[in-house]
């Protein structure tokens, strides 16, 4: 069975990505479980470009087939800021609350029809052959004049789908993974894989 590390401590990205690609036939493990502790400095342009900086560090440490994303929000207005900056919009990264604070701050007077805006969400899958394949997904949405739910994480309480009526955050898991970013980058994936394993592994 082929090993593939994810880089990544996130339980709840590892069970997404574990229940789209386990059928291929791949034993997945976090990076904890392969006993790696390391901050990656993602210092690339774009989506595509911070999932292939995360994949290689790792990649160069484990010899074994990596899979790492980068994911953000895009608001249309806002010339597609946050972007790859989403973590740290408001200054300290992964500090969720000043992050959605700014958001808010920067549309307060932007009307509902001017207030679209989508998740992306890249990820590469990296071989020790040196071959790499990179998807990607996007979900869109509008961000809402103030956040609601509870669940999930980051912008999620602000990023409302018109279709459901609901946010991201007032979404369930299985709903969630649904419609996400992330699971249409790996459902691409899985597709590309189905078609290319074979000849990446050769």
């Amino acid at each position: 069975m082929k090993e593939l590390i994810i880089a990544s401590a996130n339980r709840n990205k590892i069970l997404e990505v574990k229940t789209i690609l386990s059928p291929l036939g791949y034993k997945i493990r976090s990076m904890k479980e392969v006993g790696i502790d390391i901050d990656i400095q993602e210092d690339g342009n774009s989506f595509e470009e911070n999932a292939l900086i995360k994949a290689w560090t790792l990649a160069d440490i484990t010899k074994e087939i990596v899979l790492a994303d980068d994911s953000g929000l895009e608001v249309e207005i806002l010339n597609n800021a946050p972007g790859i900056y989403s973590a740290r919009y408001g200054g300290e990264h992964g500090n969720d609350r000043e992050n959605n604070i700014k958001l808010l701050r920067e549309l307060k007077d932007v009307p509902w029809d001017k207030r679209g805006a989508r998740f992306v969400c890249a990820i590469a899958m990296v071989y020790p052959n040196g071959k790499e394949i990179v998807t990607t997904g996007e979900c869109k949405g509008i961000i809402a004049m103030e956040p609601k739910g509870t669940n999930g994480f980051g912008y999620d309480p602000l990023f409302y789908i018109p279709q459901l009526n609901k946010t991201y955050a007032q979404l369930d898991s299985k709903e969630k993974n649904s419609i996400s970013h992330r699971s249409k980058a790996l459902e691409n994936l899985k597709k590309l894989l189905l078609g290319k394993e074979k000849g990446a592994e050769n």
